[in-house]
Parts: structure tokens; sequence; C-alpha cells
């Protein structure tokens, strides 16, 4: 079975900056899609930023300029670059990983979920 481990959370200072990473045992996929959940207490989990193996990427509107999101595939790692850190994007963060790409659906953009990873706690405070 697939497993992911996210890492690079922590306390950061508004303003800070992030790197998050979501390594995967294994991909068996040909063409795998894989996104950043954030989940705030007493909240639903909501997509941050996805990519897929083809390059297609997504970002969640609300968080504009400040994502970035990558790939190695090469070390099937998952990258989340957070800057200009805010109070509100403070949560716990997940990757996931799923076959095929990124489709259009709905209004929004998707991924097929098939793994989750423990997440990775990101705190924003002064």
């Amino acid at each position: 079975e697939v497993k992911l481990v996210e890492s690079g959370g922590g306390s950061v200072q508004p303003g800070g900056s992030l790197r998050l990473s979501c390594v995967a045992s294994e991909i068996t996929y040909n063409s795998y899609c894989m996104v950043w959940f954030r989940q705030r207490p007493g909240e639903e989990r909501e997509g941050v930023a996805a990519m897929d193996s083809d390059g297609v990427i997504s970002y969640r509107d609300s968080m504009g300029g400040r994502l970035n999101i990558s790939l190695d595939k090469s070390d099937k790692t998952l990258f989340l670059d957070i800057k200009d850190l805010k109070f509100e994007d403070a949560g716990r963060y997940s990757c996931t990983i799923g076959p095929g790409g990124l489709y259009f659906e709905d209004g929004l953009w998707r991924c097929k979920f098939r793994h989750m990873g423990q997440g990775t706690q990101v705190t924003v405070s002064s």
C-alpha cells in the first residue's frame, strides 16, 4: 500500500515562509495526481494546491500568488512552498495521491483520491 509522509510544518510568524514535503513510498500509477489539503480545527478539509504528473497545476484562489507546488518525480516527493504566511494559513496539511490527471468538473479542478498521509501541522503565531 502506498504510504505518504508529510514534513516541514512548524510554528511560523506572520509573513514567514515554509516548505512542506510529501514523500510517497511508491507510485505505481502511470499517470497520477497529488493534492495538498488543509484542515483547521472544527472545519472540513479543503484543497490548497494540486499537481499531476503531466505538470498541470491548480491553486486555491483565496491564497493568491503565495503558493508554489512542485513535484520531484525521481524522489517521489511533492512540495508546497507557502510565503507571506497569514494566521488563516494555519492547520494540518496533508497530501493525497490518486490515478489520472487533474480534471475540471462542476467549476473546480479535481483529482481522484486513493491515499492520504497523516499530515504536518502548521501554526502561525506572533
